[in-house]
């Protein structure tokens, strides 16, 4: 098991950390993201970097034999008012530690939307927190931080 501390002295090994200038930490609102979020800030305060904080939520559509439920426009805007609220509220704590960042909530299949906001954002690595799941785990569960792994074109630390 890798510490937060082990995980980023690797991640940093293949890109300086005088090259990190923008760190994108994904949250989704448990304990580990929790973890996730203060290392991530840290990191970012002692390398001078900036910080987007993100959360990525999907909209449930229900396929049931010919039928699809799709929620209503009312339906989506309290979900994303509900996820909003508890991004803000996530985030609210760590305002006055003086790292410049902002807080994002997208839309979509979580590590899909980490990978293009990484892009979009021009962020130089990622912060995830992972739950250390097995292989068994991540094929019945999924797990983003796995898929964010496999899949993102920048250094990804992740943290248990």
């Amino acid at each position: 098991m890798l510490t937060p501390r082990v995980a980023a002295a690797r991640a940093c090994d293949t890109v300086p950390a005088a090259m990190i200038r923008h760190l994108l930490i994904a949250v989704d609102f448990d304990e580990v993201s929790e973890r996730a979020l203060s290392f991530g800030l840290n990191l970012a305060a002692q390398l001078g970097a900036r910080a987007t904080v993100m959360h990525a939520y999907g909209l449930p559509v229900l396929n049931a034999l010919d039928a699809e439920y799709i929620p209503t426009p009312g339906a989506a805007a309290h979900k994303a008012d509900v996820h909003q609220h508890k991004l803000d509220a996530l985030v609210a704590p760590h305002k006055a530690k003086g790292v410049e960042f902002t807080a994002l909530l997208r839309v979509g299949s979580a590590p899909e939307e980490v990978c293009a906001v990484a892009k979009e954002i021009g962020a130089d690595a990622i912060v995830v927190g992972t739950h250390g799941r097995g292989a068994i785990g991540r094929a019945i569960l999924g797990n983003v931080a796995h898929t964010v792994l496999r899949t993102s074109t920048v250094p990804v630390i992740t943290v248990k």
